[in-house]
C-alpha cells in the first residue's frame, strides 16, 4: 500500500466483477473536505452502474452514493472547526437555481464522480452535515439518497398529509421503506404491494394494515376493497400495471414515481385522471433543502433506517449479489 494510498470498491469496466484496489487518497480542494468515510450504502444505481445500464462513465469507477464518516482535513476557505466532526454526506452535485428541477449539469456521487466505497473520499463543504445526534455512523450511512428520494417523493411533490391512506408499491427496497417511516410517522394509514409474502408480512410487522401480491391478478381491487380508495401512491416500478393505480385512487389523489424496475409504463385510463382529477408526478434525489428538511424531519421523530445487513468492504461483490437477487428487506450496508 502506498504512503498515502487507501482501498476502494473499484469497477474497472462494466460487466466485470467489482474489485478492491488501492487508489491514490484525495486532498481537499478549495471549498471542500475530506472525509475518512466509516460506513457506505448500497442502491440500485449502483448495480445498473456495475451492469453498465446506467448512463456516465463506464470504466474505471468508484461507485457509491451514500457515506457517513469523520471529516479529517478541510482545504482552502473552510472552518478548521469541521475537523473531527462526524458528517453524513448530501450526494447530490450541482442541482442548480431552481428548486423545482435539477439542472442539467446534475450528477450523483459514484458516477461519473467517483463515490462513498473508498476509504476517504473529497467533497464540498455544502454537501455535508452533522450527524444527527441519536443515529450512528452506520445508520447515517444508510440514510442519504434513499431517504432524501423518499422525503421529496413524499413531501415535495405528494404532499403526504396526516391521516392519508397512503399505498407503497414493491416494499422491501431501502427508499420505499423510508417512505414507509415517514408516511406511519404522520400516522398514515399504509398499504404495500410486494413480490414475497414475508417482505409483506415484515411490512404488516411496522404497522402496515394490509398488503397484496402483485403477482397476483386483481391486487390492485384487493388493496381498493381493503383501504377504501387511496390519497398517495409512492412507486418505484412503473411497468404494464400502473395504470391499475389510477383505479384505485380517491379523487383528487396523488401517484409519485421515480423508478421503473418493472419497465415501462402501460396505458393509464384517461378517465380515471380526469374524472378523478389525478396528478401523476416525476420525482428524481433532491436538493440541499429537501436533504436538510429530511435530516430535521428524521431527528424530530428519532427515525432509525431499517438495515438489512452490514457487509466489510473485502466482502463487496457479495453485496451487490444480494441486492441483484432482491433478497434485502431495507438497506445492505457496507464497513468501510
Amino acid at each position: 500500500m502506498q504512503a498515502f494510498g487507501m482501498k476502494a470498491a473499484y469497477i474497472a469496466q462494466t460487466g466485470s466483477p467489482i474489485e478492491i484496489r488501492q487508489l491514490e487518497k484525495p486532498s481537499p480542494g478549495k471549498d471542500e473536505v475530506l472525509i475518512k468515510v466509516g460506513f457506505a450504502a448500497l442502491n440500485h444505481r449502483d448495480l445498473w452502474i456495475l451492469k453498465g445500464k446506467y448512463a456516465g462513465r463506464k470504466e474505471n469507477i468508484v461507485p457509491g452514493s451514500d457515506g457517513a464518516g469523520t471529516v479529517e482535513a478541510v482545504g482552502e476557505g473552510v472552518s478548521a472547526e469541521w475537523i473531527g466532526k462526524q458528517v453524513i454526506i448530501y450526494p447530490g452535485l450541482n442541482w442548480g437555481p431552481d428548486p423545482a428541477v435539477q439542472s442539467s449539469d446534475f450528477h450523483i456521487l459514484g458516477n461519473p464522480t467517483n463515490g462513498t466505497l473508498a476509504e476517504y473520499i473529497a467533497v464540498p463543504v455544502d454537501n455535508v452535515f452533522a450527524l444527527p445526534d441519536h443515529l450512528s455512523l452506520t445508520e447515517g450511512a444508510a440514510i442519504p439518497l434513499s431517504g432524501l428520494t423518499a422525503y421529496r417523493a413524499c413531501f415535495t411533490r405528494g404532499n403526504l398529509k396526516t391521516g392519508e391512506n397512503v399505498l407503497i408499491t414493491g416494499i422491501g427496497g431501502g427508499t420505499v421503506l423510508f417512505a414507509f417511516q415517514f408516511a406511519r410517522a404522520l400516522d398514515a394509514r399504509v398499504y404495500v404491494t410486494s413480490g414475497s409474502q414475508e417482505k409483506m408480512e415484515r411490512a404488516r410487522s411496522m404497522g402496515a394494515v394490509g398488503g397484496a401480491l402483485y403477482t397476483a391478478p386483481y391486487w390492485a381491487e384487493e388493496i381498493a376493497g381493503k383501504s377504501g380508495g387511496i390519497d398517495l401512491v409512492i412507486d418505484s416500478a412503473a411497468g404494464k400495471d400502473f395504470g391499475m393505480l389510477a383505479g384505485l385512487m380517491n379523487p383528487g389523489g396523488r401517484i409519485v414515481n421515480f423508478g421503473q424496475t418493472a419497465g415501462p409504463i402501460g396505458e393509464i385510463p384517461a378517465r380515471y385522471l380526469f374524472w378523478k382529477q389525478l396528478s401523476v408526478l416525476g420525482t428524481t434525489m433532491g436538493n440541499r433543502d429537501d436533504f436538510e428538511g429530511m435530516l430535521q424531519f428524521y431527528s424530530e421523530k428519532k427515525l432509525k433506517p431499517v438495515i438489512d445487513q452490514v457487509f466489510p468492504l473485502e466482502e463487496i461483490q457479495a453485496a451487490f449479489d444480494r441486492m441483484d437477487q432482491a433478497r434485502q428487506f431495507g438497506k445492505i450496508v457496507v464497513r468501510i
